[in-house]
């Protein structure tokens, strides 16, 4: 009987630990936006060799977006939409992803959900673009690419994330 019940007092502790540590999702969060991030990314560059046209890609700690044009904010009509027709729609994509103060569910934005963090590399664009050779430019150039790296880092509770951007080829890793 002792046994029965040091067993049961064991199986509770872990059961405890285990039920915490499951329901804190800033972990799973963040490893999903890491992955979400890439994709981003590279449809961004597959669509600039498909449209044979730029495709801007707007960083910020709060989220990523993609346009058709440097502007920032994005445009109404130079929004890329999202290739399953919506984004996310969690509450950090909705707070993020707005323009003229309205929410844009078509268009291929996504918010930091709450819990991570995304950082820059230093030195790194704010703005980029894929050209319709799908090579990355900084925003401002108009000639030869000065871009030099984009490294996303995203963390959250244990797990950390880290998105690259090629300099010379735009190969998103």
């Amino acid at each position: 009987m002792v046994e029965l019940i040091v067993v049961l007092i064991l199986v509770g502790i872990l059961g405890a630990i285990g039920a915490a540590r499951f329901f804190d999702r800033a972990g799973f969060d963040a490893a999903a936006f890491g992955d979400q991030s890439a994709a981003m990314l590279r449809y961004a560059q597959k669509l600039a060799i498909a449209q044979r046209r730029k495709v801007y890609v707007q960083t910020s700690t709060s989220g990523l977006s993609l346009c058709y044009a440097s502007a920032s904010p994005c445009g109404t009509a130079d929004r890329v939409p999202a290739p399953s027709g919506a984004n996310s729609g969690s509450s950090a994509t909705r707070a993020f992803c707005t323009g003229g103060g309205a929410y844009d569910p078509a268009w291929d934005c996504e918010g930091v959900p709450t819990g991570a963090t995304l950082s820059l590399n230093p030195g790194a664009p704010g703005n980029m673009y894929f050209d319709g050779l799908g090579r990355p430019y900084l925003a401002g150039d108009s000639g030869d690419s000065s871009f030099v790296a984009l490294t996303l880092t995203i963390k959250g509770d244990d797990v950390t994330r880290t998105v690259s951007v090629a300099q010379e080829t735009g190969y998103v890793f």
